[in-house]
């Protein structure tokens, strides 16, 4: 009962954000629902005077539930399934994961771009966008300012990709009778799922390819999803070295920091693997995944309710100039790889 007095306006502020932003983007899908509610969240919070009824219920709306978020993500991912149809890919993603990480990790200490808002970029640009920086940030105990920041470097690249990349590809030369090579191109490069399926429909469309690129695209894009796993694990465990008191003992302990959620996570996806290997119908896991999603539309406009955007605006370029040297370096290595892989 405590918990509802305590927090039941905050939460209830960002439901009321939240719920026009997932039809909003629905209906506009190459922007998302999660930019619309970050943008709304930090909007009202401008006009909101007295915060301090509300902050209990943003501060674990924008914590707990994207944490949740990222647990009932594991749910749309059929372990089985994405390593017979993602072998082909696994190459370049691996090496668009580590271009990205590099360039992110050189970045920082070049131009003094702090640490997490590095890494945030980093890990939302090589793997999944907002379900990667959603999964990190907790576990580098990032503020909601830095997660609002890295999500809006996102969404600008990936807007960029969703417009341009179906054209782009046509100039490259890509198949126009197979999805296969523009597919692998938008699973590995273009970063958030929603302008991942954006792209690869418009190459089917273009091309009156029916589903075929688009389903090579998700499951490509599925595959980079479960880099999560051993990223975020490493990240708790770099933490928990890097924390130490002035006499140079441990603050904070792996078992301390450990993203218990991400081991949820890995759970959620063995019983979907489990049950559809079993007879039951991936389709059973839609609503699951659907409200995965919502939760981190919800989660984003707690996150956008507790950010200056002022602040925002105004630290923005160095991490929108590593966001655009990740995007191109990303964008390139792919393109070597299906190469040098000969599908392209």
């Amino acid at each position: 009962m405590n918990f509802i007095t305590k927090n039941w306006k905050g939460i209830f502020i960002c439901l009321c954000i939240a719920v026009p932003s997932w039809f909003l983007g629905n209906m506009f899908p190459i922007i998302g629902g999660a930019v619309i509610a970050i943008i709304a969240g930090m909007v009202i919070a401008m006009f909101l005077k007295n915060k301090a009824p509300f902050e209990a219920g943003i501060k674990f709306t924008s914590k707990k539930i994207l944490q949740w978020a990222v647990v009932l993500l594991g749910f749309g991912l059929n372990l089985h399934v994405i390593v017979e149809t993602g072998k082909q890919s696994l190459p370049i993603i691996v090496s668009t994961i580590t271009i990205s990480l590099v360039i992110a990790f050189v970045l920082c200490k070049v131009m003094h771009i702090p640490g997490k808002i590095s890494t945030l970029v980093g890990v939302g640009s090589s793997i999944c966008g907002g379900s990667a920086i959603a999964a990190t940030a907790p576990v580098i105990d990032a503020d909601d300012e830095e997660v609002a920041q890295a999500i809006s470097v996102i969404f600008f690249f990936n807007v960029l990709a969703a417009i341009f990349f179906p054209t782009f590809g046509k100039l490259l030369g890509f198949s126009t009778t197979t999805g296969e090579a523009f597919g692998i191109f938008a699973g590995t490069a273009v970063n958030d799922t929603s302008s991942v399926t954006a792209a690869a429909s418009t190459w089917d469309t273009m091309w009156g390819l029916g589903s075929a690129t688009l389903d090579t695209a998700v499951t490509v894009k599925l595959t980079r999803t479960l880099a999560i796993i051993p990223i975020t694990l490493v990240l708790a465990f770099l933490r928990s070295r890097s924390e130490k008191n002035s006499e140079g003992q441990k603050q904070v302990s792996l078992k301390q920091i450990f993203p218990m959620f991400i081991l949820y996570f890995v759970a959620a996806s063995v019983i979907t693997t489990i049950a559809v290997s079993v007879g039951v119908k991936s389709e059973v896991f839609s609503p699951i995944k659907t409200l995965s999603k919502f939760f981190i539309v919800l989660a984003m406009s707690a996150i956008g309710m507790n950010t200056d955007i002022v602040k925002l605006v105004k630290t923005g370029g160095k991490p929108i100039f590593m966001g655009f040297c990740c995007w191109t370096g990303i964008t390139g290595v792919s393109l070597l790889m299906q190469h040098l892989l000969q599908l392209w």
